[in-house]
């Protein structure tokens, strides 16, 4: 996450090193910081305070206070990035159908991870209410979208999402924001499933949360495997769905995918 700077400009050299230039990343009086970090953490390393990310699901979104500035700095070093992806492939970045390609590229992966501009207390919004409910709450075919983390290509699929509440309950629209907000992030559709889960425990502290996710993943479609017709299925079960097999059951048979 970067805040309160005016400039951003990342560059590469031959050891793979990446170069960040920002102003004021500790306070007011200090400017033009350098900080030099490998490829391997940089995407752990909070410029904000200088201390390395627990995970992906910290309270700060790595985006979320970006000025225009910097957005506008991120998409145009994107933009020359993909533009050299298509020369090392054998393109060339000038012929008319490509002109626009790198640009276009560069928004496009912006707009498919804008989970990173923002954290689930910005989507919750106070939207929890007190209310005595004793029975089994689903949100389910919740279409979702996310990249392969390892891969950077698409998985693509459906949520159902369940919780029994104790004494209080979530705004509806915002179980579906909170699959958005973690969905548009490279991801593993295990974590993910675990994130969704624990973000509603830690809203409304409920008896129990279920998620229940089924994808598409294209690493396993178009390269690798290529096994057109797979489908993975994963689980986060907390709380009574964990302990209680009636429950769970019934969550299950209710949540069916159609």
């Amino acid at each position: 996450m970067i805040s309160n700077c005016d400039c951003i400009n990342i560059t590469q050299d031959k050891t793979q090193n990446i170069f960040y230039n920002f102003d004021d990343i500790k306070n007011q009086e200090e400017n033009k910081k350098i900080v030099i970090l490998s490829e391997s953490n940089v995407d752990q390393y909070d410029l904000h305070n200088g201390n390395h990310r627990q995970n992906i699901s910290d309270d700060n979104a790595l985006r979320e206070n970006d000025t225009q500035t910097v957005h506008d700095n991120r998409l145009k070093t994107m933009t020359s990035f993909y533009k050299d992806i298509l020369i090392s492939i054998g393109e060339d970045p000038t012929r008319e159908g490509l002109l626009k390609t790198p640009k276009r590229a560069a928004e496009a992966m912006l707009f498919f991870t804008k989970g990173y501009e923002q954290c689930v207390s910005d989507v919750l919004n106070d939207a929890i209410f007190e209310e005595e409910c004793e029975n089994m709450v689903i949100v389910k075919d919740i279409d979702i979208y996310s990249l392969c983390e390892h891969h950077l290509v698409p998985f693509f699929g459906k949520v159902s999402v369940g919780y029994l509440p104790n004494a209080k309950v979530i705004g509806l629209s915002k179980i579906a924001r909170i699959v958005e907000v973690y969905s548009r992030r490279l991801q593993v559709q295990e974590r993910l499933t675990r994130q969704i889960a624990e973000a509603i425990q830690e809203a409304v502290q409920p008896r129990g949360v279920a998620v229940i996710i089924e994808c598409v993943h294209m690493c396993m479609v178009m390269r690798g495997a290529q096994k057109v017709n797979s489908r993975t299925t994963t689980s986060a079960m907390l709380g009574v769905f964990r302990d209680d097999h009636k429950s769970r059951e019934e969550f299950l048979s209710l949540a069916r995918f159609t």
